[in-house]
């Protein structure tokens, strides 16, 4: 990743606090692949531009997702690779989009469930609430 002279430099740790990852997985994140290699200043240390940020931002939301790392290093190649594997990468997005909404609806019946069974346990509660004030309500 080349700075050019109009782009300020990031080091790892501002780029870790920008992004919300740690600077662990950060380096770990460029040592297999899916960040560039940064420049390196004098010292030694990493040097990022901003443009960093929005391809971080991406694999984030990849990552939330559920996409595998394989493939998200699958997308990041063929993104090395220049435009011309766009029609590979908007069919890699595209599987990975149904399986996402696949799993939306396993979690969109899980939560039926759940709400089903909370509802239960309110009406249990409701009456045994009424069973006891009714009690109440016959002693005195």
């Amino acid at each position: 990743m080349r700075l050019d002279e109009n782009q300020s430099a990031m080091k790892i740790s501002e780029l870790a606090k920008r992004t919300g990852l740690s600077a662990h997985t950060i380096r770990y994140y460029e040592r297999i692949g899916l960040l560039p290699f940064a420049d390196r200043d004098t010292g030694g240390q990493r040097d990022y531009d901003e443009t960093v940020l929005v391809w971080i931002g991406f694999l984030k939301r990849l990552k939330t997702t559920g996409m595998p790392i394989r493939k998200m290093l699958q997308y990041a190649e063929l993104r090395a690779q220049g435009d011309q594997t766009g029609p590979e990468r908007r069919a890699l997005l595209e599987q990975h989009r149904e399986r996402v909404r696949a799993h939306l609806a396993e979690l969109e019946d899980s939560l039926l469930v759940l709400d089903t069974k909370i509802d239960s346990y309110v009406e249990a509660e409701k009456r045994t609430q009424n069973h006891d004030n009714s009690n109440q309500i016959r002693r005195n």
